[in-house]
């Protein structure tokens, strides 16, 4: 790398770490500084909150540890960009000051909902039968829990943002956000990616005005130029431009190389996630929009399981301190261990199969749904359970890819994998033989920084369009080919078992409830 060449800097707010990336327009990560942070506190159950001044620290200290880490200087940087988490909240008062801390993504408290969708909105719904999930949209809507009880705070809140906007605004002082950034309970038209018309039912069903939400451009577009203050926290030239990216998931898919329809780009993140990029608007479950791609004009047609690879985590957790012992005593990375672990058992798991939805959804999976694991005998171990973690997800984002391919009438020819799952390669090759198609891992992990970086690079000019960007920074790493025997066993097992599980366990999933209250 030639010392004049130009590097853009890209901000990484996940819910786990911020990242401070430099990549140089050949996709090559030039230099990382990583600050783990920690996702939430919770002042009650279930909350899931965080001080936005918090996550405005902590990119200052993976800056730091960026130019801590590397001989580059920082007058190469050409311009910054912001890719992050999806979904959090954050509450400012006229001077930008914080009102409250931040609801996170994860949070689980629910507003009350006071009466059905009136007029000609409400009729629709009912004709429809959508009442139950727009019931369901209007209790996740934080602005609703806030405004009902926290009156005070939302009557001073004059600019109600995600944490994509707040961090643009605190380096660059204006009120500004990509498009690709706008996933969560907002009055956001999906289609046309704008703010909602005024006569759109979303108005009705929550407090915000739209003198409170920031300027929406598009992914590529300069949002303004560093501050005084955000230069010299960042450890940058003051004045450079900062460029609109998108969220973490629509990132990594530009990461990825995913401009089209037929490449499946499946994220192995806190949240797992399958997603193709089309310029139609497709819905992959019917009245579930397609989220805005990190590629202006296009859309993200996506199915999530909530919690996926949080699951991994979970297990390791509970079950995984052997694992974490003996690596820390041999100096090696846990991960490669519990790679072990799915190895010392057979493909299928000796029929222990498992189903992930530890958390509810809205519509597929509904309100109601549980996660289950079932076919237990006394052959089982903890790496069985480990060996059905996942390959439930994998199954579940089969039954995704499926969906999605119904619905767009193409067929997912390829898939690229991103996130920490994909780091295993176990877990990758349990893919293949899952989906009976080659994974494929992309050349780096840091696809969500490196996807924000193409937005900046072509927004800032050093490529002239997404299509010589992306040909240009992404590649294809290694490949996993399915194995013919093992595919066949799991076709069984996914098209004989996976797939009905959740219609015969659900009036038990609807009993639960009932019986317990949980989940509510």
């Amino acid at each position: 790398m030639n010392r004049n060449d130009p590097l853009i800097l890209a901000i990484d707010n996940g819910t786990q770490s911020v990242r401070a990336l430099l990549f140089d327009l050949a996709g090559n990560l030039v230099a990382k500084g990583k600050q783990e942070i920690d996702p939430y506190f919770s002042q009650q159950p279930g909350w899931a909150e965080q001080q936005p001044e918090y996550f405005w620290d902590n990119l200052g200290k993976a800056c730091q540890r960026l130019w801590d880490s590397t001989e580059v200087s920082p007058s190469q940087v050409a311009g910054v960009t912001v890719t992050t988490q999806r979904g959090t909240v954050v509450n400012l008062d006229r001077q930008g000051q914080p009102l409250r801390p931040a609801i996170i993504w994860l949070d689980q408290r629910h507003a009350r909902v006071d009466g059905p969708v009136t007029g000609p909105w409400g009729w629709l719904f009912k004709l429809l039968r959508l009442e139950d999930t727009i019931d369901r949209f209007r209790e996740k809507t934080q602005a609703n829990w806030i405004a009902q009880n926290q009156p005070e705070i939302w009557q001073d809140t004059a600019h109600y943002l995600l944490l994509s906007g707040y961090l643009n605004y605190r380096l660059t002082g204006e009120f500004r956000d990509s498009i690709g950034s706008q996933v969560g309970y907002l009055p956001f038209d999906y289609k046309r990616h704008t703010w909602a018309a005024p006569r759109d039912f979303k108005w009705q069903t929550m407090p915000i005005t739209q003198s409170m939400l920031p300027e929406l451009v598009p992914p590529g577009t300069p949002i303004g130029h560093l501050t005084p203050e955000a230069g010299y926290h960042l450890g940058v030239p003051v004045g450079l431009p900062v460029v609109a990216a998108a969220s973490d998931k629509a990132c990594e898919i530009l990461g990825s190389g995913g401009l089209t329809p037929d490449i499946g780009c499946m994220s192995y993140g806190t949240t797992a996630t399958i997603n193709t990029t089309s310029q139609r608007y497709v819905e992959p479950i019917r009245f579930m929009p397609p989220y805005p791609s990190a590629l202006p004009g296009h859309y993200s047609t996506e199915v999530m399981i909530y919690r996926g690879f949080w699951m991994v985590s979970w297990f390791k957790r509970e079950f995984g301190l052997r694992e974490q012992k003996i690596a820390e005593q041999q100096g090696v990375e846990p991960e490669a261990l519990f790679d072990e672990l799915v190895r010392s058992v057979p493909a299928g798991s000796m029929g222990l199969m498992l189903q992930p939805y530890w958390s509810p959804g809205v519509r597929n999976p509904g309100p109601e749904a549980k996660g289950s694991i079932i076919g237990f005998g006394d052959v089982h171990t903890r790496a069985h359970i480990y060996r059905a973690i996942l390959e439930g997800l994998a199954y579940a984002l089969r039954e995704g890819k499926e969906r999605i391919e119904k619905r767009s009438g193409v067929a997912i020819r390829r898939l690229r994998v991103a996130g920490g799952g994909s780091q295993s390669d176990a877990a990758m090759q349990l893919t293949a033989d899952v989906f009976g198609l080659p994974a494929e891992r992309s050349h780096t992990y840091e696809t969500s920084g490196l996807g924000a970086a193409i937005d900046a690079a072509v927004g800032l000019g050093l490529h002239p369009d997404f299509e010589t960007a992306v040909a240009a920074m992404t590649r294809v790493g290694d490949v996993f080919e399915p194995a013919a025997e093992t595919s066949q066993l799991y076709d069984r097992l996914y098209r004989e078992v996976y797939l009905d599980m959740y219609r015969q366990l659900q009036p038990l999933y609807h009993r639960i409830k009932d019986i317990t209250g949980y989940p509510r």
